[in-house]
């Protein structure tokens, strides 16, 4: 199943590592260092047409900026497990 992050982005569920508020984690030195040291590696991706609020680290070290919050995002998944029997 597929999760759609916006613009023309969806990734497949099995290829998320997590998903990640912007306000709640950006605020750490570490998480700061670490989504720069990752736009200097070319490996984010920025979905979003506003400020985005939400970071969804990926299997294959790529890193989408989000408009949607990691709430809404978490909902989507659990909705399609929910619709595809995956979650009881």
């Amino acid at each position: 199943m597929y999760l759609y992050l916006g613009g023309d982005l969806a990734i497949e569920d099995k290829s998320i590592i997590g998903i990640f508020d912007l306000d709640n984690t950006s605020w750490s030195h570490l998480t700061r260092k670490y989504l720069s040291m990752a736009e200097k590696a070319g490996s984010i991706k920025n979905t979003a047409d506003d400020i985005p609020r939400s970071f969804v680290v990926c299997t294959d070290k790529n890193i989408v900026l989000t408009q949607p919050t990691a709430v809404t995002l978490a909902r989507r998944l659990n909705i399609q497990e929910k619709s595809n029997g995956r979650i009881q």
